[in-house]
C-alpha cells in the first residue's frame, strides 16, 4: 500500500472535509488546500499555509493511532487515501488544489448570489414573485445549482455540502412547495440521488408525486413529446432542448431509484422525440426548439449555445445512469448524436476557449458565454471518461476548463453567463439576453471542474 515497504505504526488525522489520509508522524504533507503540520504525539496537528502561498483554512485535526494491520478494513466514515499514491500535482498546467479552491469559491458564490435590483424577479399572474437569481426560491436555476453541489459532494464527501442541499429542500417544502412544471421538476434530479444516498423516507412522497405528474399529467405535444410548460406559459405544442435536462433526466433518475421501469421507458421515448425534431442534420448541432403549430418549424433556427450544452450534459448523464452503450439501439443513437455535436463544436470554439451564445454566428453581438462552455467541457470530459467518444476532444475540453477558471471572479461568480433565455423567433433575441451571474452558471462551472478533477483520482 505504501512506497518503501510497510510501516509498523502510523498516525492518521481526520479532516472535516474531503478525505482521511495516512502518513508517518512528523511529515508535512501538502494536499492542495494547505500544508498540514503533522506534529508530534501531542494529539493534534494544525493546518498552516504553504510558503509563498495565500493562507486558506486553519483547522485542528484529531490524531488516531492505527496499527498498520487495520488499514485494510478501516472503520472510518470516508475515503482512505495514501499520500504516497502517485497522483499528479497538476495536469495540463492546472493544479488540483486550485480547482478545489475555485469550486469552494463557486459554492459560496452560489448560495450568496443576490438580485440587488429586482431585475431578475419573475412575477406570476397569481401574485407570486419568484427570485430566479437568489438561492432561496424554486426554479430551474436552483435545480441546476443543487446538482452542481451534488456533483462536488459525490467527489469529496464533505457533509456540509450535503447539508446545503438538504437544507434547501427542507426550506422549500416547509414553504409549501410550488407549481409543477418542466422547470420546477429540475430539483428532483438531485433529490432522487440524495434519497438513494441517505434513504430518508420523507423524500419518497415528493419523488412519487412529481414522478407521477411528469409521467401521467404533464401536457404532451403531438406525437407525445413533453410540452415545455413553465411558470409563465403552457408553450402549447412546443419542444425545447432544455426539457431533456430539466424533466426527462429527473424522471429517469426517479424511475431508477424507485424501481419504476415505465418512467425509464418514457424518458427514452422523450430523448428520441426531442432528437428527431431538434437535431439539425445540416450542422450536427441542435436547434433551441420546435413547434408543431403553424405547420411545424424551429422558430429562429437558433443553434443556441446553452441549449446545445444541455444535450452535451444530458446525453452522457442518461447513458451512464441507465448503463447504455453503443450496442444498445437507443444508446447508440444518442452516442452518435453526441459525437456529431462534439465534432462541430471543436472548430467553433473561440481562441479564448469559450463558445459564442449563438454557436455559428460570428459577430460581436453573439457574445462569448461561459455557462454553455462549462456544459460542453463537462459533457466532453465525461463522455471521454465513459468511453462514449474518443480522446479527440480532450484538448478542446481542457481549453474550455481553463476558460471557465479564468471567468470565476474573486466573489465566486462565473462571469459571461447569460440570463435565462426563452424561445426566440429571431436571432437578435439571443444576442440581447443580458449577462449576469446565476445559480446555474455557478453549477455548470462546478460540474465541469469536478469532472476535470476526476483525472486526479
Amino acid at each position: 500500500m505504501f512506497k518503501g515497504g510497510s510501516t509498523p505504526s502510523i498516525k492518521a488525522w481526520w479532516a472535516d472535509f474531503e478525505t482521511i489520509q495516512f502518513f508517518p508522524a512528523g511529515v508535512p504533507y501538502d494536499d492542495g488546500a494547505c500544508v498540514k503540520a503533522l506534529g508530534d504525539a501531542s494529539g493534534s496537528g494544525q493546518c498552516v499555509e504553504s510558503p509563498g502561498k495565500t493562507p486558506t483554512d486553519v483547522r485542528t485535526y484529531q490524531w488516531l493511532d492505527l496499527p498498520t494491520s487495520k488499514l485494510v478494513q478501516p472503520r472510518l466514515p470516508t475515503t482512505l487515501v495514501s499520500p504516497w499514491n502517485e497522483r499528479p500535482a497538476q495536469l495540463h498546467g492546472i493544479a488540483s488544489r486550485d480547482v478545489h479552491a475555485k469550486i469552494r469559491l463557486l459554492i459560496d458564490g452560489l448560495v450568496n448570489i443576490k438580485d440587488t435590483t429586482g431585475e431578475f424577479l419573475l412575477t406570476l399572474a397569481d401574485g407570486r414573485v419568484i427570485d430566479t437569481k437568489g438561492w432561496n426560491d424554486w426554479e430551474w436555476t436552483h435545480g441546476i445549482g443543487l446538482y452542481g453541489i451534488w456533483q462536488y459532494y459525490t467527489l469529496v464527501g464533505t457533509p456540509s455540502y450535503l447539508a446545503i442541499i438538504e437544507d434547501w429542500f427542507a426550506a422549500r417544502f416547509a414553504a409549501g412547495g410550488t407549481t409543477k412544471n418542466i422547470n420546477t421538476m429540475t430539483v428532483f434530479l438531485t433529490l432522487a440521488h440524495v434519497y438513494k444516498h441517505t434513504g430518508n423516507k420523507t423524500y419518497l412522497p415528493r419523488l412519487d408525486s412529481w414522478g407521477e405528474w411528469a409521467y401521467h399529467d404533464l401536457e404532451r405535444t403531438k406525437y407525445g413529446g413533453m410540452q415545455h410548460v413553465t411558470y409563465l406559459s403552457l408553450h402549447d405544442q412546443q419542444l425545447w432542448d432544455d426539457t431533456l435536462m430539466m424533466t426527462v433526466l429527473p424522471l429517469a433518475t426517479i424511475g431508477q431509484v424507485l424501481g419504476r421501469p415505465h418512467y425509464i421507458a418514457e424518458a427514452k421515448k422523450q430523448f428520441l422525440i426531442h432528437l428527431r425534431y431538434l437535431f439539425d442534420t445540416e450542422t450536427g448541432l441542435f436547434f433551441h426548439g420546435w413547434t408543431f403549430a403553424e405547420g411545424g418549424h424551429n422558430f429562429a433556427r437558433a443553434r443556441w449555445a446553452r441549449g446545445n450544452s444541455w444535450l452535451t450534459i444530458a446525453i452522457p448523464e442518461f447513458l451512464d445512469l441507465l448503463g447504455l452503450d453503443d450496442k444498445d439501439p437507443i444508446g447508440g443513437h444518442l452516442i452518435t448524436a453526441l459525437a456529431a455535436q462534439c465534432e462541430v463544436l471543436k472548430p467553433l470554439q473561440t481562441s479564448s476557449g469559450l463558445w459564442r451564445t449563438l454557436l455559428d454566428v460570428e459577430d460581436e453581438a453573439s457574445y462569448v458565454e461561459a455557462s454553455a462552455t462549462a456544459g460542453f467541457a463537462f459533457g466532453m470530459l465525461k463522455a471521454q471518461r465513459r468511453r462514449y467518444i474518443g480522446r479527440d476532444y480532450e484538448e478542446v475540453a481542457v481549453k474550455a476548463v481553463k476558460a471557465v477558471l479564468e471567468n470565476i471572479n474573486v466573489d465566486g461568480e462565473l462571469g459571461n453567463t447569460s440570463f435565462g433565455t426563452a424561445m426566440g423567433t429571431a436571432l437578435r433575441h439571443y444576442k440581447d439576453i443580458p449577462i449576469t451571474s446565476m445559480p446555474y452558471g455557478q453549477a455548470m462551472a462546478m460540474m465541469a471542474l469536478v469532472e476535470f478533477l476526476r483525472v486526479f483520482i
